[in-house]
Protein backbone atom coordinates (compact mmCIF):
# COMPACT_ATOMS: atom_id res chain seq x y z
CA UNK A 1 0.00 0.00 0.00
CA UNK A 2 1.18 3.57 -0.57
CA UNK A 3 0.58 6.84 1.34
CA UNK A 4 0.16 10.03 -0.51
CA UNK A 5 2.13 13.28 -0.17
CA UNK A 6 4.48 12.04 3.02
CA UNK A 7 6.73 14.30 5.00
CA UNK A 8 9.03 14.16 7.21
CA UNK A 9 8.57 15.68 10.98
CA UNK A 10 9.64 15.90 14.89
CA UNK A 11 6.95 14.43 17.09
CA UNK A 12 6.22 17.05 20.07
CA UNK A 13 3.59 15.59 21.98
CA UNK A 14 0.62 13.72 22.06
CA UNK A 15 -1.95 15.66 24.14
CA UNK A 16 -4.45 11.95 23.82
CA UNK A 17 -4.57 8.64 21.68
CA UNK A 18 -6.27 10.53 18.72
CA UNK A 19 -3.92 13.61 18.31
CA UNK A 20 -0.16 14.51 18.22
CA UNK A 21 1.74 17.49 17.66
CA UNK A 22 4.62 17.41 14.83
CA UNK A 23 7.18 20.48 14.39
CA UNK A 24 6.64 20.49 10.64
CA UNK A 25 8.53 22.94 8.84
CA UNK A 26 9.53 24.94 11.73
CA UNK A 27 5.91 24.93 12.55
CA UNK A 28 3.80 22.85 14.83
CA UNK A 29 1.04 20.46 13.11
CA UNK A 30 -1.80 18.97 14.89
CA UNK A 31 -1.79 15.52 13.19
CA UNK A 32 -4.19 12.35 13.76
CA UNK A 33 -2.47 9.21 15.11
CA UNK A 34 -3.67 6.27 12.96
CA UNK A 35 -3.40 3.99 16.15
CA UNK A 36 -5.15 4.62 19.31
CA UNK A 37 -2.67 2.36 21.16
CA UNK A 38 -0.06 3.30 23.92
CA UNK A 39 2.80 3.27 21.43
CA UNK A 40 5.07 4.57 24.39
CA UNK A 41 8.16 3.30 23.59
CA UNK A 42 7.22 4.78 19.70
CA UNK A 43 6.43 8.58 20.24
CA UNK A 44 8.76 9.66 22.47
CA UNK A 45 9.43 13.63 22.05
CA UNK A 46 12.22 14.23 19.20
CA UNK A 47 11.37 10.90 17.27
CA UNK A 48 11.63 11.02 13.60
CA UNK A 49 8.32 10.74 12.22
CA UNK A 50 6.45 10.48 8.92
CA UNK A 51 2.68 12.64 7.74
CA UNK A 52 0.68 11.66 4.94
CA UNK A 53 -1.18 14.69 3.73
CA UNK A 54 -5.18 13.72 4.22
CA UNK A 55 -7.71 14.41 1.31
CA UNK A 56 -10.67 14.80 2.57
CA UNK A 57 -12.59 17.96 2.77
CA UNK A 58 -13.94 19.34 6.07
CA UNK A 59 -11.03 16.95 8.50
CA UNK A 60 -10.01 18.79 11.49
CA UNK A 61 -6.37 17.76 10.58
CA UNK A 62 -4.86 18.32 7.39
CA UNK A 63 -2.44 15.28 8.30
CA UNK A 64 -2.42 11.27 9.44
CA UNK A 65 0.97 10.02 11.30
CA UNK A 66 1.67 6.87 9.85
CA UNK A 67 5.68 6.01 10.50
CA UNK A 68 8.00 6.50 13.00
CA UNK A 69 11.72 5.71 13.38
CA UNK A 70 13.08 3.75 16.63
CA UNK A 71 16.96 3.79 16.16
CA UNK A 72 17.71 2.49 12.67
CA UNK A 73 13.89 0.87 12.49
CA UNK A 74 11.01 2.34 10.80
CA UNK A 75 8.24 1.05 11.97
CA UNK A 76 4.80 1.73 10.34
CA UNK A 77 2.01 2.18 13.14
CA UNK A 78 -0.93 2.57 10.87
CA UNK A 79 -3.26 0.45 12.76
CA UNK A 80 -5.89 0.27 9.21
CA UNK A 81 -2.49 -1.18 7.17
CA UNK A 82 -2.25 -4.38 8.18
CA UNK A 83 -5.55 -5.67 6.97
CA UNK A 84 -4.97 -3.67 3.80
CA UNK A 85 -1.38 -4.93 2.99
CA UNK A 86 -2.46 -8.58 4.15
CA UNK A 87 -5.43 -8.74 1.76
CA UNK A 88 -2.78 -7.21 -1.23
CA UNK A 89 -1.11 -10.41 -0.14
CA UNK A 90 -3.74 -12.96 -0.19
CA UNK A 91 -5.07 -11.10 -3.93
CA UNK A 92 -1.44 -11.81 -4.75
CA UNK A 93 -1.43 -15.54 -3.95
CA UNK A 94 1.46 -15.75 -1.78
CA UNK A 95 -0.24 -16.84 0.94
CA UNK A 96 -2.35 -19.50 -0.14
CA UNK A 97 -3.25 -20.49 -3.53
CA UNK A 98 -6.49 -20.75 -5.78
CA UNK A 99 -8.47 -18.28 -3.54
CA UNK A 100 -11.90 -18.23 -4.93
CA UNK A 101 -13.78 -15.88 -2.46
CA UNK A 102 -12.80 -13.27 0.23
CA UNK A 103 -14.93 -12.07 2.39
CA UNK A 104 -14.10 -9.31 4.48
CA UNK A 105 -15.28 -8.84 8.24
CA UNK A 106 -16.78 -12.00 8.23
CA UNK A 107 -19.34 -13.02 10.97
CA UNK A 108 -19.19 -16.35 13.41
CA UNK A 109 -20.43 -16.76 16.55
CA UNK A 110 -20.37 -14.36 18.87
CA UNK A 111 -17.15 -12.82 16.86
CA UNK A 112 -16.28 -10.80 13.34
CA UNK A 113 -13.08 -12.17 11.81
CA UNK A 114 -11.12 -10.02 9.63
CA UNK A 115 -11.39 -12.58 6.38
CA UNK A 116 -13.23 -15.18 5.36
CA UNK A 117 -11.47 -17.11 2.73
CA UNK A 118 -12.21 -20.01 0.11
CA UNK A 119 -10.19 -21.73 -1.53
CA UNK A 120 -10.86 -25.17 -4.06
CA UNK A 121 -12.62 -27.23 -0.88
CA UNK A 122 -10.95 -25.21 1.54
CA UNK A 123 -13.19 -22.25 3.73
CA UNK A 124 -11.02 -20.58 6.18
CA UNK A 125 -11.22 -17.44 8.74
CA UNK A 126 -8.38 -15.14 9.22
CA UNK A 127 -7.71 -12.99 12.37
CA UNK A 128 -5.55 -10.29 11.41
CA UNK A 129 -3.38 -8.70 14.25
CA UNK A 130 -0.96 -5.73 13.63
CA UNK A 131 2.21 -5.74 15.68
CA UNK A 132 4.36 -2.73 16.49
CA UNK A 133 6.05 -3.78 19.61
CA UNK A 134 9.72 -4.73 19.71
CA UNK A 135 12.09 -5.60 21.96
CA UNK A 136 15.53 -6.94 20.96
CA UNK A 137 14.86 -7.91 17.86
CA UNK A 138 11.75 -9.28 18.89
CA UNK A 139 8.36 -8.41 17.69
CA UNK A 140 5.44 -8.98 20.32
CA UNK A 141 1.90 -8.73 20.60
CA UNK A 142 0.17 -7.29 22.73
CA UNK A 143 1.28 -4.23 23.83
CA UNK A 144 -1.45 -3.68 26.07
CA UNK A 145 -4.07 -6.16 27.30
CA UNK A 146 -6.87 -7.31 25.21
CA UNK A 147 -9.38 -9.03 25.96
CA UNK A 148 -10.76 -8.96 23.08
CA UNK A 149 -7.54 -10.70 21.14
CA UNK A 150 -7.93 -13.11 23.61
CA UNK A 151 -11.59 -13.78 22.69
CA UNK A 152 -10.85 -14.03 19.06
CA UNK A 153 -8.62 -16.70 19.66
CA UNK A 154 -10.83 -19.00 21.06
CA UNK A 155 -13.81 -18.46 18.62
CA UNK A 156 -11.06 -19.70 15.94
CA UNK A 157 -10.30 -22.71 17.76
CA UNK A 158 -14.23 -22.74 17.77
CA UNK A 159 -14.06 -22.67 14.12
CA UNK A 160 -11.34 -25.32 14.01
CA UNK A 161 -14.41 -27.68 15.90
CA UNK A 162 -16.91 -26.83 13.44
CA UNK A 163 -14.44 -27.92 10.38
CA UNK A 164 -13.38 -24.87 8.96
CA UNK A 165 -9.32 -23.75 8.67
CA UNK A 166 -8.80 -21.01 11.15
CA UNK A 167 -5.44 -18.85 10.66
CA UNK A 168 -4.10 -15.74 12.74
CA UNK A 169 -1.50 -13.73 11.01
CA UNK A 170 0.43 -11.06 13.01
CA UNK A 171 1.43 -8.60 10.26
CA UNK A 172 4.85 -7.26 12.11
CA UNK A 173 5.05 -3.07 10.80
CA UNK A 174 8.62 -3.45 10.33
CA UNK A 175 11.35 -5.79 8.62
CA UNK A 176 14.01 -7.32 10.10
CA UNK A 177 12.49 -9.36 13.14
CA UNK A 178 13.75 -11.76 14.98
CA UNK A 179 10.71 -13.85 15.36
CA UNK A 180 7.22 -13.29 16.82
CA UNK A 181 6.21 -13.96 20.20
CA UNK A 182 3.11 -12.98 22.74
CA UNK A 183 3.74 -10.09 25.46
CA UNK A 184 3.54 -13.00 28.29
CA UNK A 185 4.95 -9.94 30.40
CA UNK A 186 1.84 -7.63 29.49
CA UNK A 187 -0.75 -10.15 29.21
CA UNK A 188 -0.45 -13.55 30.08
CA UNK A 189 -3.62 -14.70 29.26
CA UNK A 190 -3.21 -14.10 25.24
CA UNK A 191 -0.17 -16.14 25.25
CA UNK A 192 -1.93 -19.21 26.99
CA UNK A 193 -4.76 -18.78 24.66
CA UNK A 194 -2.43 -18.43 21.98
CA UNK A 195 -0.61 -21.61 22.66
CA UNK A 196 -4.37 -23.54 23.34
CA UNK A 197 -5.63 -22.47 20.31
CA UNK A 198 -2.57 -23.20 18.17
CA UNK A 199 -3.11 -27.10 20.03
CA UNK A 200 -6.54 -27.21 18.91
CA UNK A 201 -5.65 -26.58 14.99
CA UNK A 202 -5.71 -23.04 14.47
CA UNK A 203 -2.76 -21.97 12.12
CA UNK A 204 -0.50 -18.92 13.14
CA UNK A 205 1.77 -17.06 11.16
CA UNK A 206 3.94 -13.83 11.30
CA UNK A 207 4.39 -11.99 8.63
CA UNK A 208 7.62 -8.99 8.93
CA UNK A 209 7.32 -5.79 6.34
CA UNK A 210 9.46 -4.07 3.99
CA UNK A 211 8.43 -0.44 4.98
CA UNK A 212 9.27 3.20 4.07
CA UNK A 213 7.85 6.56 4.65
CA UNK A 214 5.05 6.18 1.50
CA UNK A 215 4.42 2.88 1.53
CA UNK A 216 4.28 -0.52 3.24
CA UNK A 217 4.49 -4.41 2.10
CA UNK A 218 4.88 -7.70 3.17
CA UNK A 219 7.95 -9.35 2.66
CA UNK A 220 7.67 -12.50 3.98
CA UNK A 221 6.66 -15.13 7.50
CA UNK A 222 9.07 -14.92 10.19
CA UNK A 223 9.52 -17.50 13.08
CA UNK A 224 6.28 -17.75 15.69
CA UNK A 225 7.70 -18.50 19.38
CA UNK A 226 5.52 -19.53 21.90
CA UNK A 227 5.34 -21.31 25.63
CA UNK A 228 4.18 -24.80 25.71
Amino acid sequence: MIYPSVREGVFLARPNRFIAQVELGGKTEICHVKNTGRCKELLIPGAEVFLSEADKPGRSTKYDLVAVRKAERLINMDSQAPNKVFLEHLRSGRYMQEVDHIKPEAKYGGSRFDFYVEAGERKVFIEVKGVTLEEGGVALFPDAPTLRGVKHLNELAGCVREGYEAHVVFVIQMAGALYFAPNDATHPAFGEALAAAMASGVKATALDCFVAPDRLEIKGSVPVHIRR
